[in-house]
């Protein structure tokens, strides 16, 4: 089911399954390509590569993944993640703030949201790679931007990890855990597509295309006139109890 209206969205948002979101903003990214030339040089950047070569052949690809010409980088089996994307909004992502972040922020406060943090993070990844199977302590609005990847996840997370459970960091491993078929839920985006992946849910990603790039907004202590959502209640329980460890973790898995 796509959800189109705000009413909708508002009655959703709470609790899972993942839903797709019928979102539009106003900007156009330049090509994946030139973002993956950009971004790979930056410190900050995150990646991990992949595939059935021997570890010889991944090492070397990693210590050349910066400086490699782009034409064969593209050829290797990769993921990449930058959590910290406003180092861009100068250059490469000139504009974002002001065409996605601002009105979509607008959007959400004039409905009665508030939220402890908002911010994009921008993936990468070549055919066939999967990032690992995790859950976030943040709500994602999924945005694929170029090519196509299948968000997976399941149609009732409690059944697979309690919110309890993910919030310890229970999920996170390279592959998912056996399971039904029939209680997964897979969600095939292609450009333009938009997605709700709710907080403390456990999900993979696959990459279906020889290049593919996603944004997710990503919000941290997502409220709607005072409500949290319901996964997120042992978030904030277990918060209550551990106040020094409060977004000590917070959404960034370091396994990606």
């Amino acid at each position: 089911m796509t959800i189109k209206t705000p009413d909708d969205f508002t009655d959703r948002w709470r609790q899972p399954p993942n839903f797709e979101l019928d979102v539009s903003f106003d900007y156009l990214f330049v090509p994946a390509v030139d973002v993956l030339d950009n971004i790979r040089k930056d410190e900050e950047v995150r990646f991990t590569i992949l595939g059935d070569d021997d570890w010889q052949v991944r090492m070397d690809r990693t210590a050349a993944f910066r400086t490699a010409p782009i034409e064969e980088i593209v050829t290797w089996p990769f993921r990449l993640v930058h959590f910290n994307l406003n180092r861009f909004y100068g250059d490469l992502l000139s504009g974002f703030q002001e065409e996605v972040m601002i009105p979509w922020r607008t959007h959400l406060s004039a409905r009665g949201f508030t939220w402890q943090r908002l911010a994009p993070i921008l993936f990468l990844s070549t055919a066939g790679a999967s990032s690992t199977y995790h859950n976030d302590n943040s709500h994602g609005l999924v945005w694929q931007v170029h090519g196509i990847k299948t968000f997976h996840s399941y149609l009732d997370p409690g059944k697979h990890l309690s919110p309890e459970a993910a919030v310890v960091g229970e999920t996170t491993a390279e592959e998912p855990p056996e399971h039904e078929a029939a209680d997964r839920q897979s969600i095939t985006m292609r450009p333009g597509d938009h997605l709700w992946s709710h907080a403390l849910t456990p999900h993979w990603v696959t990459t279906e295309s020889a290049l593919a790039m996603s944004v997710t907004l990503s919000h941290g202590g997502l409220c709607h006139q005072g409500r949290f959502s319901e996964r997120e209640l042992a978030l904030r329980a277990y918060w209550d109890k551990n106040p020094g460890e409060a977004w000590t973790h917070d959404l960034r898995n370091v396994r990606y």
